[in-house]
C-alpha cells in the first residue's frame, strides 16, 4: 500500500467534510452576495430583488450552501444546488457558447461537479444531521 492510499484511509473522513465545508461556504456566499449585497452584491449592484430569478437562485445558493456546510439534510441540498447549477449554466452561460472558460460557465460546472460528488456520498462522518437525528436522513 502506497503513502497515498495509507494517508487518503487515515484523513479521508476529514478530508471529505473539508471539502463539504468549503463547498457549502462558498456557495452560500454566492447567495449572500445575491440575498443581502454582501462583497458589494452582484456586479457591484447591491441585493437583488428576493421575488425574481436572481432572487431565487439567491435563496437556493444561501440555504443549500448552509445545507451543505453543516451537513443537514446535505443530499437534498446538493440535488437542489446540481440542478440550480445546470439551469444556471445554460440559461446565462450557454448561450455565449459551449467552452466554460470562454463562456463565464466554470463556476457552474465545477459547483455542479461537486454537488454530484456530495449527492453520491452524502454529509460524511461528521454532521449535524447526523448528530440531531442520530442517522442521514437525506
Amino acid at each position: 500500500m502506497g503513502l497515498c492510499e495509507k494517508s487518503v484511509q487515515k484523513y479521508g473522513d476529514v478530508l471529505y467534510v473539508l471539502f463539504r465545508v468549503l463547498v457549502g461556504l462558498g456557495f452560500m456566499l454566492h447567495g449572500g452576495q445575491k440575498l443581502f449585497g454582501w462583497f458589494g452584491g452582484v456586479n457591484g449592484g447591491g441585493a437583488v430583488a428576493l421575488v425574481s430569478l436572481f432572487g431565487l437562485a439567491g435563496v437556493i445558493e444561501f440555504f443549500g450552501g448552509l445545507a451543505v456546510l453543516l451537513g443537514f439534510f446535505t443530499r437534498l441540498g446538493a440535488g437542489i444546488a446540481a440542478l440550480e447549477m445546470l439551469v444556471a449554466y445554460m440559461y446565462m452561460h450557454r448561450p455565449q457558447g459551449w467552452i466554460p472558460l470562454l463562456n463565464g460557465g466554470e463556476a457552474a460546472w465545477l459547483y455542479f461537479a461537486a454537488f454530484l460528488v456530495l449527492l453520491v456520498y452524502g454529509s460524511g462522518k461528521w454532521s449535524l444531521e447526523k448528530k440531531l437525528l442520530k442517522k442521514e436522513v437525506f
